[in-house]
């Protein structure tokens, strides 16, 4: 065991913890942030996105070792004191069914709109296409990241 520490959601956290242990288990099990949510567990499917230094990343493949003085940003961080715009397109356009992969994709779009701020819908399509929906939400949420772009602008 040794210990990592981190920049979670703005605050500094250390913990100590096997190195090879996915930050996907370090924010639930050890951090309680229970919002990132484990799907398949190889980095396919999405649910487990949080950001690393603003970048979409699958935290169920990542281990801790590689993570030291990092900064992770869950949905839990992702906004302060009222709903990130994207949050917000998601509740307008009651995009989730049953919302288990919402918080994956929710912190996929985040990502995506702070690297291109005026998507069409072909970019919104690619940057979503790794995140999946069993409830087959798809049109929605490219709805959603749209009117996200709007309210962002």
């Amino acid at each position: 065991m040794a210990s990592y520490n981190l920049k979670i959601n703005g605050k500094a956290v250390s913990v100590t913890i096997d190195e090879d242990t996915p930050l996907l288990w370090v924010l639930r099990d050890e951090l309680n942030l229970v919002g990132t949510k484990f799907g398949c567990g190889i980095a396919q499917c999405g649910a487990c996105t949080v950001h690393l230094d603003d970048t979409a990343v699958r935290s169920c493949s990542i281990p801790i070792a590689s993570l030291d003085g990092a900064n992770i940003t869950t949905i839990e961080g992702l906004a302060k004191d009222k709903l990130h715009p994207v949050q917000e397109a998601w509740k307008e356009l009651d995009v989730p069914q049953c919302g288990y992969c919402q918080v994956g994709q929710i912190m996929t779009a985040t990502s995506f709109l702070k690297q291109n701020p005026n998507p069409n819908n072909k970019e919104i399509r690619n940057a979503m296409n790794g995140n999946l929906c069993r409830c087959a939400s798809y049109n929605r949420i490219e709805k959603a990241v749209a009117l996200a772009a709007k309210k962002m602008s």
